[in-house]
């Protein structure tokens, strides 16, 4: 008896810890576009880390959400594709850092556009949605700072049949 109830008292700690770390540290956005299609569905819910990047960098191929579009900013996700300090082309759809293509096998959706080469500001980064044919991205507005990145998205949570 007094091992269940142990066992009981512990599964109730850890619970509430995590739900305590998850009201702090975790953000879950509905999804509203297609851009990230077929990462990201359109009204897929997608757990957000806000912790991720106090302890390690952005890297190239992060999916990243972020605030766009002031005063009424919204939750926007997106690859990293450029990081501070890269020449950033896009011609005929085809991406280039410092001269070089980029491999991105998940773009499953790829258009022909393309974008003046834009030099990544030191605290930039220069982002694209997956479904390239139909994203508002760097392309468009240019980079995104860095103060606006909210954090790494990590999965879809919600609905279940996406887990």
């Amino acid at each position: 008896m007094a091992k269940a109830r142990t066992f009981v008292s512990l599964t109730a700690q850890v619970v509430l810890l995590v739900a305590i770390a998850a009201a702090f540290f975790v953000r879950t956005p509905q999804v509203d576009g297609l851009s990230m299609e077929p990462r990201v569905h359109a009204g897929e819910f997608v757990l957000i880390n806000t912790l991720a990047y106090r302890f390690g960098p952005i890297r190239r191929g992060d999916v990243v959400a972020f605030r766009h579009d002031a005063p009424n900013p919204e939750t926007y996700i997106k690859r990293v594709v450029g990081l501070p300090g890269e020449r950033v082309s896009v011609r005929g759809g085809v991406v280039a850092i410092d001269g070089r293509p980029l491999a991105e096998p998940y773009v499953r959706f790829p258009d022909r556009r393309s974008a003046p080469e834009v030099t990544v500001p030191a605290r930039g980064y220069y982002v694209l949605g997956d479904n390239r044919a139909d994203s508002d991205d760097s392309r468009t507005w240019g980079t995104l700072d860095a103060a606006d990145i909210v954090g790494k998205a990590l999965v879809g949570i919600w609905p279940p049949r996406r887990v």
